[in-house]
């Protein structure tokens, strides 16, 4: 598999992306059900491995060149299939290079700090992959849908006003400009699931005892604020979405659909961000000659001197 074999990814991505200062709606301008040309599970398969390679190999080239990190945002609600998401779309790379985060209610400790504090700390590493499993965008979703919660965080008066939300609009994009600036790409997915679909997954998980733990009775209590979650991910879409970190609609009522989307998007990112194996300076590679010939001088007697190398003819 070569960098040159993308344009799949590039061409998906673009059906997907949320164009910067677009108003969204939702469900009406994405469908969660749309399988976007692939008739058939095997189509999806086939693609999703091709992603799956190209993943592999840009992680490995990302690593070696330790300039750029890259950090995925997932966002969806509940049972909208994040987990699995990350589970199949990330099973080819180098586990060292990728590091996973989930964000659930904040600790003292974190409400001690501005919202963003948490999120700052778990950033991705030159040359590392970072996967936030639900984001800072809880501070504009769960936060908007349930505002008791902004008292918790004890924000001063004059901050908690009727502008709270296009200020932290404002501020996320303003941070997520800041990190793209200082070397780490962002590459936001919101998984969207179909209000049947997740009373469909939910039933899964209350009738299979070994996906029971999955479950809770909050999970239901939420539904029933679906709408205001809608109108709040179709702001959250609309605000900032940016040509720096725009946001892609994943169709998520199809895993299969859902996976490829994912592998497609991150992969056309790291295939812009094109990050190359170095090469070695005169003293470095002065260096690689003087080790190779030692080691060749310490081949056995009837073995070849260098075993890695290509034999004569070949």
């Amino acid at each position: 598999m070569t960098g040159h074999d993308d344009g799949w990814a590039h061409g998906l991505t673009g059906q997907l992306r949320v164009k910067p200062g677009t108003g969204v709606l939702l469900p009406g301008d994405f469908d969660p059900g749309d399988r976007l040309g692939l008739a058939k599970k095997k189509d999806s398969a086939r693609l999703l491995g091709r992603g799956k390679d190209l993943l592999e190999e840009y992680q490995r080239r990302l690593a070696a060149q330790d300039t750029w990190g890259v950090l995925v945002v997932l966002q969806a609600i509940d049972a909208g299939g994040k987990d699995g998401t990350i589970r199949h779309v990330m099973s080819g790379v180098n586990p060292q290079g990728v590091s996973v985060s989930g964000f659930k209610a904040p600790s003292a400790e974190e409400l001690d700090h501005d919202y963003l504090w948490r999120h700052g700390r778990r950033l991705p590493a030159r040359g590392q992959i970072g996967i936030f499993n639900r984001s800072h965008y809880e501070e504009v979703l769960v936060a908007r849908v349930h505002p008791e919660n902004l008292d918790r965080e004890r924000l001063p008066p004059q901050a908690r006003g009727t502008g709270v939300w296009k200020r932290r609009y404002r501020e996320i994009n303003d941070w997520e400009e800041y990190l793209t600036g200082n070397g780490i790409r962002i590459v936001k997915l919101f998984l969207n699931v179909s209000k049947e679909e997740q009373r469909t997954r939910f039933l899964k998980r209350i009738d299979r005892p070994e996906k029971n733990w999955k479950f809770s009775a909050g999970d239901a209590r939420e539904r029933r604020y679906w709408d205001d979650y809608q109108r709040a991910y179709a702001e959250m879409l609309t605000h900032t979405s940016t040509d720096c970190a725009p946001w892609h609609v994943l169709p998520a009522d199809h895993k299969w659909i859902t996976r490829v989307c994912a592998a497609a998007v991150i992969a056309a990112a790291l295939i812009e961000i094109d990050p190359r194996y170095p090469v070695p300076d005169e003293v470095t590679r002065r260096e690689l000659l003087q080790a190779r010939a030692e080691l060749e001088a310490e081949a056995p007697p009837g073995a070849r001197s260098d075993p890695a190398a290509p034999k004569p003819g070949t």
